[in-house]
């Protein structure tokens, strides 16, 4: 009977101590994955409503346009101490971006929005061009650069490829040399040493073609096993105010294989993204965006951000964190509450296009870690701001500091928005330099380390 009794309560001790076992692994689990689920939502709601930046009430916007009145002989940008600025190429029609090969030649295109009809004519004024040349059509080339003795000065220039349709970014992968058109991607085959390109292009890739204001570019940028390219986008309007049936594929960076295949929206939202590099430390991609007008001299401000995978920078519904926009107001609260705010403010309507990572080492130590924007210059605001390159310091991959002014002078005076250039596209070369195409003085600038 005792037996029995102590069998019985041996095995009902078994049974409710596996009980006990059972439910406190399950409680344990519980508690685990609410501490993940805990986690998990506290990241998405730190992704999805970001810490609102203080920025100032939209106003009643404000225009002023420069006039461009050309570059005197021997005339040129101003760089800090330590740096000397000289003259790579001129007597180019809007040179607006460039690209150096892996035998060091340098490609620059020249392409411009298409003003069909527009004529204006050189006066020789003080020894100053009042005004470029310029019958209003984009020149649609790309031009090739080859210093043969390493001088700093190209002695040898051809006209590299032709008939294009208002192109901007290029990419070299292996032999194949990718162009991007305004409405497409071309695919030419390319030998090492060639000057010119003489066979068709194969089209890889449709693109939404031209855009608002100046939104007709479309850069390349490729990964560094050239597995993937990306490539940018720019809206066709404002604010959408075309209906955002018409913004399919724009705002955005696009992600594709080499063949064209596989695309897909790496990021989205970003109103003008022009200039895309990878941050030499860190790996990670960063672009300079522009970002909408008509809002004011004080908003919106154009920024330089990170580029991750999957995010959301507002555009047409909000900017810089869950500001609304008030022409879109109440239509997307959801997109409003997602709203990345970027990582650096590089001024209201300074149409920042250029980027470049400075990646070598003979650059002063204050100007080696850093990003070199290239800003075009404003027009929706009533002084002139930006037409100028500026530096904005790193440090461990993050920025570090405020930009800084680093390539200047392009304005002659400011009361009457004369201008004698307009900065657009930043380059490191190879040989430690940097060039800076100024697409309004029709001419490229180096700037190296003295």
């Amino acid at each position: 009977m005792i037996n029995r009794f102590h069998s019985s309560f041996s095995a009902l001790t078994i049974i409710v101590t596996g009980f006990f076992i059972i439910t406190c692994v399950q409680c344990a689990q519980k508690s685990s994955n609410e501490k993940a689920e805990a986690d998990s939502t506290q990241t998405v709601a730190t992704e999805e409503v970001p810490q609102k930046v203080n920025l100032p009430e939209p106003s009643k916007p404000k225009n002023k346009y420069s006039n461009i009145i050309g570059w005197s002989d021997g005339q040129m940008p101003k760089a800090p101490e330590g740096f000397v600025v000289t003259e790579y190429a001129g007597n180019l029609k809007s040179p607006r971006w460039a690209y150096q090969l892996p035998n060091g030649d340098v490609l620059i295109v020249e392409s411009n929005t298409e003003t069909k009809g527009a004529k204006r004519v050189q006066e020789q004024v003080s020894g100053k061009i009042k005004s470029r040349s310029d019958d209003g059509l984009s020149a649609n080339r790309i031009t090739l650069l080859r210093d043969t003795n390493k001088d700093g000065k190209p002695d040898v220039r051809e006209i590299f490829l032709k008939d294009l349709n208002q192109p901007f970014g290029m990419l070299l992968i292996k032999n194949d040399f990718y162009v991007a058109n305004t409405d497409g991607i071309l695919k030419f085959p390319y030998k090492e040493g060639d000057t010119k390109i003489t066979a068709k292009g194969q089209k890889i890739l449709d693109l939404p073609a031209g855009g608002y204001n100046n939104h007709w570019t479309r850069n390349l940028l490729a990964n560094s096993d050239g597995s993937k390219i990306y490539v940018s986008v720019g809206s066709g309007s404002n604010v959408a105010e075309h209906g955002m049936e018409n913004e399919v594929r724009r705002a955005s960076i696009l992600e594709i294989n080499p063949d064209g295949s596989g695309e897909k929206i790496y990021v989205s939202g970003i109103r003008n993204p022009v200039g895309m590099d990878w941050e030499p430390n860190t790996k990670k991609l960063w672009s300079a965006v522009n970002e909408r007008d008509e809002l004011g001299d004080e908003l919106v401000p154009d920024y330089l951000t990170q580029v991750k995978e999957g995010a959301f920078y507002g555009w047409p519904f909000a900017y810089w964190g869950p500001h609304e926009d008030p022409r879109r107001k109440g239509e997307n609260p959801e997109a409003v509450k997602k709203t990345v705010v970027p990582d650096v403010d590089l001024g209201s309507h300074t149409a920042s296009l250029g980027l470049a990572f400075y990646k070598g080492d003979k650059f002063p130590a204050a100007f080696r870690q850093g990003a070199y924007v290239g800003q075009h210059g404003s027009w929706n605001r009533s002084e002139l701001v930006g037409y100028k390159v500026v530096f904005v310091p790193f440090k461990n991959g993050k920025p570090a500091g405020k930009p800084q002014d680093f390539l200047t002078g392009f304005i002659a005076n400011p009361e009457s928005g004369e201008v004698y250039g307009r900065p657009v596209g930043t380059f490191y070369l190879k040989d430690g330099s940097m060039l800076v195409t100024d697409d309004g003085g029709g001419k490229v600038w180096r700037v190296a380390a003295k």
